[in-house]
Protein backbone atom coordinates (compact mmCIF):
# COMPACT_ATOMS: atom_id res chain seq x y z
CA UNK A 1 0.00 0.00 0.00
CA UNK A 2 2.92 2.48 0.91
CA UNK A 3 4.22 2.64 -2.71
CA UNK A 4 0.49 3.28 -4.19
CA UNK A 5 0.62 6.44 -1.67
CA UNK A 6 3.65 7.54 -2.48
CA UNK A 7 2.32 7.06 -6.52
CA UNK A 8 -0.38 9.14 -5.67
CA UNK A 9 1.10 11.35 -3.56
CA UNK A 10 4.01 12.34 -6.58
CA UNK A 11 0.91 12.80 -9.18
CA UNK A 12 -0.95 15.03 -6.68
CA UNK A 13 2.51 17.15 -7.07
CA UNK A 14 2.66 16.91 -10.77
CA UNK A 15 -0.74 17.85 -11.12
CA UNK A 16 -0.12 20.72 -8.93
CA UNK A 17 3.05 21.64 -10.74
CA UNK A 18 1.46 21.36 -14.20
CA UNK A 19 -1.64 23.57 -12.95
CA UNK A 20 0.77 26.37 -11.41
CA UNK A 21 2.65 26.73 -14.10
CA UNK A 22 -0.56 26.35 -16.81
CA UNK A 23 -1.98 29.39 -14.75
CA UNK A 24 1.35 31.52 -14.34
CA UNK A 25 1.45 30.66 -18.35
CA UNK A 26 -1.97 32.50 -18.72
CA UNK A 27 -2.19 35.00 -16.02
CA UNK A 28 0.91 36.84 -16.22
CA UNK A 29 0.39 38.55 -19.81
CA UNK A 30 -2.98 39.41 -18.35
CA UNK A 31 -0.78 40.86 -15.69
CA UNK A 32 1.46 42.34 -17.59
CA UNK A 33 -1.05 43.88 -19.97
CA UNK A 34 -2.84 45.28 -16.65
CA UNK A 35 -0.06 46.97 -15.55
CA UNK A 36 0.72 48.66 -18.28
CA UNK A 37 -2.59 50.22 -18.28
CA UNK A 38 -1.96 52.01 -15.04
CA UNK A 39 1.74 52.81 -15.83
CA UNK A 40 2.41 56.06 -17.16
CA UNK A 41 6.30 55.63 -16.78
CA UNK A 42 7.82 51.94 -17.15
CA UNK A 43 11.31 51.61 -18.21
CA UNK A 44 13.55 48.54 -18.42
CA UNK A 45 15.37 47.20 -16.55
CA UNK A 46 12.61 47.53 -13.69
CA UNK A 47 10.54 45.27 -12.48
CA UNK A 48 7.71 47.64 -11.14
CA UNK A 49 6.46 51.18 -13.51
CA UNK A 50 8.38 53.51 -12.37
CA UNK A 51 5.02 56.25 -12.06
CA UNK A 52 1.39 54.66 -11.78
CA UNK A 53 -1.17 57.16 -13.03
CA UNK A 54 -4.95 57.38 -15.11
CA UNK A 55 -3.44 59.47 -17.76
CA UNK A 56 -3.72 57.38 -20.50
CA UNK A 57 -7.37 56.23 -19.40
CA UNK A 58 -8.02 59.63 -19.61
CA UNK A 59 -6.73 60.42 -23.45
CA UNK A 60 -8.07 57.15 -24.73
CA UNK A 61 -11.94 57.37 -22.97
CA UNK A 62 -12.06 61.41 -24.13
CA UNK A 63 -11.81 59.95 -27.52
CA UNK A 64 -15.54 59.55 -29.41
CA UNK A 65 -14.28 57.02 -31.47
CA UNK A 66 -13.34 54.23 -28.64
CA UNK A 67 -16.83 54.99 -27.48
CA UNK A 68 -18.21 54.30 -30.95
CA UNK A 69 -16.48 51.29 -31.14
CA UNK A 70 -17.59 49.40 -28.02
CA UNK A 71 -21.18 50.49 -28.65
CA UNK A 72 -20.75 49.12 -32.07
CA UNK A 73 -18.89 45.81 -31.06
CA UNK A 74 -21.64 45.35 -28.20
CA UNK A 75 -24.82 46.15 -31.05
CA UNK A 76 -23.23 43.61 -33.59
CA UNK A 77 -22.17 41.07 -31.10
CA UNK A 78 -25.81 41.04 -29.45
CA UNK A 79 -27.38 41.16 -32.88
CA UNK A 80 -25.18 37.96 -34.14
CA UNK A 81 -25.68 36.11 -31.34
CA UNK A 82 -29.66 36.54 -31.61
CA UNK A 83 -29.66 35.50 -35.32
CA UNK A 84 -27.27 32.65 -34.47
CA UNK A 85 -29.71 31.06 -31.69
CA UNK A 86 -32.81 31.91 -34.24
CA UNK A 87 -31.02 29.95 -37.06
CA UNK A 88 -28.86 27.12 -35.35
CA UNK A 89 -31.48 25.75 -32.25
CA UNK A 90 -34.03 24.48 -34.79
CA UNK A 91 -31.00 23.27 -36.74
CA UNK A 92 -29.26 21.47 -32.98
CA UNK A 93 -32.53 20.29 -32.33
CA UNK A 94 -33.36 18.20 -35.69
CA UNK A 95 -29.81 16.64 -35.41
CA UNK A 96 -30.64 16.01 -32.50
CA UNK A 97 -33.84 14.20 -32.30
CA UNK A 98 -34.27 13.35 -36.13
CA UNK A 99 -32.97 11.15 -38.83
CA UNK A 100 -32.57 12.26 -42.16
CA UNK A 101 -30.70 11.43 -45.61
CA UNK A 102 -27.25 13.22 -45.71
CA UNK A 103 -27.68 14.08 -41.39
CA UNK A 104 -23.87 12.93 -40.49
CA UNK A 105 -22.33 14.44 -43.85
CA UNK A 106 -24.41 18.03 -43.24
CA UNK A 107 -23.30 17.94 -39.37
CA UNK A 108 -19.57 17.45 -39.91
CA UNK A 109 -19.95 19.97 -42.08
CA UNK A 110 -20.42 22.96 -40.05
CA UNK A 111 -16.65 22.67 -39.13
CA UNK A 112 -15.79 23.45 -42.59
CA UNK A 113 -15.61 26.96 -41.51
CA UNK A 114 -12.67 26.13 -39.12
CA UNK A 115 -10.98 23.27 -41.14
CA UNK A 116 -9.51 25.69 -43.35
CA UNK A 117 -7.34 29.17 -43.47
CA UNK A 118 -9.72 31.56 -42.21
CA UNK A 119 -8.28 34.15 -44.13
CA UNK A 120 -8.37 32.72 -46.97
CA UNK A 121 -12.44 31.58 -46.44
CA UNK A 122 -12.89 35.56 -45.59
CA UNK A 123 -10.98 37.01 -48.68
CA UNK A 124 -13.07 34.32 -50.61
CA UNK A 125 -16.40 35.56 -49.30
CA UNK A 126 -15.50 39.00 -49.18
CA UNK A 127 -15.27 38.82 -53.11
CA UNK A 128 -18.58 37.69 -52.63
CA UNK A 129 -19.80 40.74 -50.87
CA UNK A 130 -18.60 43.12 -52.78
CA UNK A 131 -20.18 42.19 -56.19
CA UNK A 132 -23.36 42.34 -53.75
CA UNK A 133 -22.28 45.33 -52.51
CA UNK A 134 -22.12 44.32 -48.54
CA UNK A 135 -18.51 45.42 -47.83
CA UNK A 136 -18.31 48.28 -45.15
CA UNK A 137 -22.15 47.88 -44.40
CA UNK A 138 -23.19 46.30 -40.62
CA UNK A 139 -25.30 43.45 -41.81
CA UNK A 140 -21.99 42.45 -43.76
CA UNK A 141 -19.90 42.55 -40.60
CA UNK A 142 -22.80 40.31 -39.15
CA UNK A 143 -23.07 37.52 -41.99
CA UNK A 144 -19.58 37.06 -41.80
CA UNK A 145 -19.38 37.31 -38.53
CA UNK A 146 -22.30 34.73 -38.78
CA UNK A 147 -20.20 32.04 -40.13
CA UNK A 148 -17.87 31.58 -36.98
CA UNK A 149 -20.46 30.79 -34.91
CA UNK A 150 -22.34 27.70 -36.68
CA UNK A 151 -20.07 25.29 -34.56
CA UNK A 152 -20.80 26.52 -31.36
CA UNK A 153 -24.22 27.52 -31.70
CA UNK A 154 -24.55 23.84 -33.59
CA UNK A 155 -22.44 21.60 -31.93
CA UNK A 156 -23.10 22.44 -28.16
CA UNK A 157 -27.05 22.04 -28.22
CA UNK A 158 -26.78 19.02 -30.13
CA UNK A 159 -25.07 17.73 -27.37
CA UNK A 160 -28.00 19.32 -25.12
CA UNK A 161 -30.57 18.21 -26.44
CA UNK A 162 -29.57 14.40 -26.77
CA UNK A 163 -28.66 14.75 -23.01
CA UNK A 164 -32.31 15.28 -22.23
CA UNK A 165 -34.01 12.51 -19.70
CA UNK A 166 -36.19 10.69 -22.25
CA UNK A 167 -37.99 9.18 -19.90
CA UNK A 168 -39.68 12.53 -18.24
CA UNK A 169 -40.76 13.51 -22.06
CA UNK A 170 -42.46 10.34 -22.56
CA UNK A 171 -43.94 10.52 -19.01
CA UNK A 172 -45.37 14.24 -20.06
CA UNK A 173 -46.79 12.90 -23.28
CA UNK A 174 -48.33 9.85 -21.62
CA UNK A 175 -49.85 12.36 -19.15
CA UNK A 176 -51.66 13.85 -22.48
CA UNK A 177 -49.41 16.97 -22.80
CA UNK A 178 -48.82 17.82 -26.62
CA UNK A 179 -45.26 18.04 -28.37
CA UNK A 180 -44.82 21.32 -27.79
CA UNK A 181 -46.09 22.06 -24.46
CA UNK A 182 -43.49 19.04 -23.68
CA UNK A 183 -40.54 20.63 -25.41
CA UNK A 184 -41.05 24.24 -23.54
CA UNK A 185 -42.14 22.08 -19.98
CA UNK A 186 -39.77 19.40 -20.38
CA UNK A 187 -36.84 19.30 -23.08
CA UNK A 188 -36.41 23.03 -23.18
CA UNK A 189 -35.95 23.39 -19.60
CA UNK A 190 -33.08 20.88 -19.23
CA UNK A 191 -31.34 22.05 -22.18
CA UNK A 192 -31.52 25.94 -21.61
CA UNK A 193 -28.06 26.06 -19.38
CA UNK A 194 -25.89 24.25 -22.10
CA UNK A 195 -27.76 26.90 -24.47
CA UNK A 196 -26.95 30.05 -22.31
CA UNK A 197 -22.70 28.69 -21.95
CA UNK A 198 -22.94 28.31 -25.96
CA UNK A 199 -24.65 32.03 -26.71
CA UNK A 200 -22.32 33.37 -23.92
CA UNK A 201 -19.16 32.10 -25.81
CA UNK A 202 -20.73 33.07 -29.16
CA UNK A 203 -21.00 36.69 -27.67
CA UNK A 204 -17.55 36.65 -25.76
CA UNK A 205 -16.13 35.06 -29.45
CA UNK A 206 -18.08 37.35 -31.85
CA UNK A 207 -17.06 40.80 -29.38
CA UNK A 208 -13.38 39.53 -30.08
CA UNK A 209 -13.47 38.71 -33.68
CA UNK A 210 -10.87 41.35 -35.75
CA UNK A 211 -10.52 39.32 -38.81
CA UNK A 212 -13.21 39.42 -40.39
CA UNK A 213 -14.20 42.58 -39.05
CA UNK A 214 -11.57 44.34 -40.42
CA UNK A 215 -11.63 42.60 -44.10
CA UNK A 216 -15.40 43.10 -44.48
CA UNK A 217 -16.08 46.54 -42.28
CA UNK A 218 -13.39 48.62 -42.75
CA UNK A 219 -13.11 51.38 -43.60
CA UNK A 220 -17.05 52.57 -42.29
CA UNK A 221 -17.45 49.46 -39.55
CA UNK A 222 -14.70 49.72 -36.63
CA UNK A 223 -15.45 47.62 -34.27
CA UNK A 224 -13.72 47.66 -30.85
CA UNK A 225 -10.50 45.17 -31.51
CA UNK A 226 -10.50 46.82 -35.30
CA UNK A 227 -10.21 50.36 -33.58
CA UNK A 228 -7.12 48.75 -30.99
CA UNK A 229 -5.12 47.36 -33.85
CA UNK A 230 -5.28 51.09 -35.46
CA UNK A 231 -5.17 52.82 -33.03
CA UNK A 232 -1.53 50.85 -31.86
CA UNK A 233 -0.13 51.09 -35.62
CA UNK A 234 -0.92 54.98 -35.55
CA UNK A 235 0.71 55.06 -31.91
CA UNK A 236 3.28 53.42 -31.03
CA UNK A 237 2.60 53.53 -27.36
CA UNK A 238 2.10 50.46 -25.15
CA UNK A 239 -0.21 52.22 -22.72
CA UNK A 240 -2.73 52.89 -25.28
CA UNK A 241 -3.12 49.20 -26.28
CA UNK A 242 -3.07 47.97 -22.62
CA UNK A 243 -5.90 50.58 -22.22
CA UNK A 244 -8.35 49.13 -25.01
CA UNK A 245 -7.26 45.77 -23.87
CA UNK A 246 -8.79 46.21 -19.95
CA UNK A 247 -11.95 47.78 -21.66
CA UNK A 248 -12.00 44.64 -24.12
CA UNK A 249 -12.13 42.25 -21.22
CA UNK A 250 -14.98 43.84 -19.16
CA UNK A 251 -17.71 42.69 -21.51
CA UNK A 252 -16.67 39.14 -21.45
CA UNK A 253 -15.63 38.86 -17.29
CA UNK A 254 -19.32 39.83 -17.09
CA UNK A 255 -20.71 37.53 -19.79
CA UNK A 256 -18.37 34.61 -17.74
CA UNK A 257 -19.75 35.96 -14.56
CA UNK A 258 -23.18 35.76 -15.45
CA UNK A 259 -22.49 31.84 -16.67
CA UNK A 260 -21.33 30.87 -13.85
CA UNK A 261 -24.78 32.15 -12.16
CA UNK A 262 -26.86 30.68 -14.44
CA UNK A 263 -24.88 27.49 -15.66
CA UNK A 264 -23.66 26.12 -12.88
CA UNK A 265 -20.63 24.17 -11.94
CA UNK A 266 -21.25 21.01 -13.68
CA UNK A 267 -24.14 21.60 -16.21
CA UNK A 268 -21.97 22.72 -19.38
CA UNK A 269 -19.90 19.28 -18.48
CA UNK A 270 -23.25 16.99 -18.68
CA UNK A 271 -24.57 18.87 -21.83
CA UNK A 272 -21.18 17.90 -23.40
CA UNK A 273 -22.00 14.13 -22.15
CA UNK A 274 -19.35 13.93 -19.74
Amino acid sequence: MKPVRLAVAEADWIGALLALLLTLFIALPLIVVGTWAFSEVWRYPSVIPQQFGLRYWSLTLSRTDVWEALFLSLRLATTVTILSAVICLPAAYAFARMKFPGRNVLFLSFLASHAFPKFGLLVAIAGIFLQIGLISTFWGVVLIQLVGTLMLMIWIPVAAFQNVDRRMEEAARDAGAAPLRVFWSITLPQAAPTIVAAALLTFVGTFYETEGAWLIGAPQIRTMPVLMVTFINNQIVVQYGAVLSVMLWVPSFIALMFARRVVGTGTFAKGLGA
